[in-house]
């Protein structure tokens, strides 16, 4: 650009000697003399740009810029209360039909594989301190399909130390142990651990405290109005819970009576491990090794034995396995020995999650006892509600 200036310039300069209208006259410049030199300029700007066309720009390839737009500005809400209550409602129906064959003799019966109904609320009161009641009751379809025995009933405080309840509840040994293995739609499930451990205990203080992937539980029984003012019951355990993966031990000691006269303790080690490998495979494993003190007998040593597998057949199949071994203690040859051993195998069907449809085959070998199978059908319903307020 400063080239064509130039070049203008130049083109005036020497135009203004070729056109000496007005520099070499004294006389007083008129209207014609200034048309003239308008026309003079005219033609110098006509020849300038046919000797020096201007170069074409480049195209412009950007894609155009969207015009910015205000956003709008919020509209103030009233502050939203928080949750601190919370109700739950729930209840699982479990029929079954089935062939059994026990002690020789065939039968056909309608039984039920726990099923049970139950309501718990909390009320959080503070970020770190929360209350809990807790009621559960086994509904009995067996036989009148009435509310039967209680299985929950206690009310807990959560603190920023743990949670502690006062009342009737799951043990450490069921929660760490047994849980991880019971998956079966049998009310004996699991099938060792179901002949001698705990499932609920009542008059029961409990004590638990997570720490990430650790779980602390502690539990002890007193029922001073049955036996003795200490404790009746102690079990304790520790888990440890991530990716998929479970792995527990717990300790459970437990005083012995007959009508009221001490007869001795039972003390219980217990391990369990769980993983799921895929999203479709899951394996548990639980063992407990029982040692049977008595004062006026000899001590044995018992133990249970309970591995059970889950595999995803389809998105509606579901297939179930299982072995089981429980040992009482005694001596083959020992009267009282009710030791046995068996497997388990489940078929399910799940059209809709609140809904299970199993077919079960369950057989039982007892060192001296005839042996137990049963050949059995079921549906499994589940419902849960719950209001937050």
């Amino acid at each position: 650009m400063k080239t064509a200036s130039r070049s203008l310039f130049a083109l005036l300069l020497s135009t203004s000697f070729a056109y000496p209208v007005i520099a070499n006259d004294n006389r007083p410049v008129t209207m014609d003399d200034i048309k003239a030199l308008e026309a003079q300029l005219a033609e110098l700007k006509r020849r300038f740009t046919a000797q020096h066309p201007e170069p074409e720009k480049p195209a412009d390839t950007r894609q155009p810029t969207a015009t910015a737009k205000t956003a709008p500005k919020p509209v103030p809400k009233a502050a939203e209360k928080p949750v601190t209550h919370k109700v739950e409602v729930y209840a699982t129906m479990r029929p079954t039909y089935g062939r059994i064959e026990d002690n020789g003799e065939d039968t056909y019966d309608v039984r039920d594989a726990l099923s049970h109904a139950g309501i718990k609320a909390t009320h959080r009161f503070n970020d770190d301190w929360a209350a809990e009641l807790h009621g559960e009751w086994s509904i009995d379809i067996q036989n009148t399909g009435e509310f039967g025995r209680s299985r929950r009933a206690y009310t807990a405080l959560v603190t920023p130390v743990g949670r502690f309840g006062i009342g009737k509840q799951r043990p450490a040994q069921y929660l760490f142990i047994a849980e991880y293995v019971d998956i079966f739609n049998h009310a004996n499930s699991p099938y060792a651990y179901d002949n001698e451990s705990l499932f609920f205990v009542d008059n029961l203080l409990s004590y638990r405290l997570d720490s990430g992937p650790i779980t602390f539980v502690a539990v002890a029984q007193y029922d001073g109005a049955n036996n003795e003012n200490y404790a009746d019951l102690f079990n304790a355990g520790v888990s440890y819970d991530k990716d998929g993966l479970h792995a527990a031990i717990t300790y459970q000691m437990n005083d012995v009576y007959d009508q009221q006269v001490r007869q001795g303790e039972n003390s219980i080690w217990a391990g369990s491990v769980a993983y799921d490998f895929t999203d479709r495979f899951y394996a548990a494993i639980a063992y407990q090794d029982k040692t049977y003190e008595r004062n006026n007998i000899a001590d044995r040593d018992g133990s249970t034995l309970d591995l059970s597998f889950a595999y995803k057949l389809t998105e509606f199949y579901k297939l179930k396995a299982g072995f089981f071994d429980f040992d009482d203690g005694y001596s083959d040859n020992d009267p009282a020995n009710q030791s046995y051993d068996g497997y388990n195998v489940t078929l399910e069907w799940m059209p809709t999650p609140p809904l299970r449809v199993h077919l079960e085959y369950l057989t039982k070998s007892y060192t001296n006892d005839q042996d137990f199978d049963s050949l059995s059908v079921g549906f499994r319903y589940d419902f849960r509600t719950s209001i937050n307020y």
